[in-house]
């Protein structure tokens, strides 16, 4: 039997910094959304675990063998293996969250397969901030790292959403060093429309200083009047909410016109 599961692209509708904790990381306050397209992993049962990746990304995994879908095997518990086919049609270094996602499907296959553990969300906290997240891939407050995840009411869900990358991989750890280091004030109240609406994100302008094709992206976003466009994450990928399909499958049209050599998707949010 063959276990089938998208690992659903994650972006942050409102991401504020407030402050460098003595461990070295910054304290967060999120929302997290998933859109209901991304990766793809199939499973089926194998003698020993194994992992192959392919697709459209599969070259920007340098050692398929030592990225998150691996190691999320490793911490996991099971009577059997699992052989694992990855296919990357997410780009990587774009603030999608495309590893965590991947290792969030993978535990969701282990789920199925298995069972998970009393402690995965803990395991799954120990392989990075979003993973923790990424397993239910559902719209929630994410604070501390990342992995302080509160349940939100979500009116959001069935909204039209446009991803669009120019194709240049952004590493999170020089975009949070260029962070000015300001606290603009701590997450907005209200539902999920309401924190998307007057949320920010406060690592756009970092990001933007080492990867200016951002605010290329942005500009374009902004030409169609979409409900709200912004960064995701530490960037590069940038999104954008449409009250309706056709609104936004215009607005991709007219930038693949425009810009034929950046990456986007187009889906829901979940």
């Amino acid at each position: 039997m063959t276990i089938t599961e998208t690992a659903y692209a994650k972006i942050n509708l409102a991401l504020h910094v407030r402050r460098r904790r003595d461990d070295g990381y910054h304290e967060l306050e999120t929302l997290f959304a998933f859109v209901g397209a991304g990766d793809t992993l199939s499973a089926h049962a194998a003698d020993q675990d194994r992992v192959s990746t392919v697709g459209e990304f599969a070259g920007g995994i340098d050692n398929p063998f030592d990225n998150l879908v691996s190691k999320a095997l490793g911490l996991l518990p099971r009577s059997g293996g699992l052989d694992i086919t990855l296919e990357k049609n997410l780009p990587v270094a774009a603030g999608l969250g495309g590893g965590s996602a991947d290792a969030g499907a993978l535990f969701r296959i282990v789920e199925q397969a298995h069972g998970l553990p009393d402690d995965w969300q803990e395991r799954a906290a120990k392989l990075g901030a979003d993973v923790p997240c990424c397993v239910r891939s559902e719209t929630v407050v994410g604070r501390g790292t990342g992995t302080e995840l509160e349940p939100i009411e979500s009116d959001l869900g069935g909204m039209a959403v446009l991803l669009v990358n120019p194709r240049v991989p952004v590493s999170t750890g020089p975009v949070f060093k260029a962070w000015d280091g300001k606290d603009r004030g701590a997450l907005p109240e209200g539902n999920a429309r309401q924190i998307a609406q007057s949320g920010r994100n406060d690592l756009r302008d970092p990001a933007i200083q080492i990867c200016p094709q951002i605010a290329d992206v942005l500009t374009e976003l902004e030409r169609d009047k979409p409900w709200k466009f912004e960064m995701s994450g530490s960037g590069a990928t940038c999104f954008a909410l449409y009250d309706n399909t056709a609104a936004r499958d215009e607005a991709a049209r007219r930038i693949a016109g425009a810009h034929p050599d950046w990456w986007q998707m187009t889906g829901k949010l979940r």
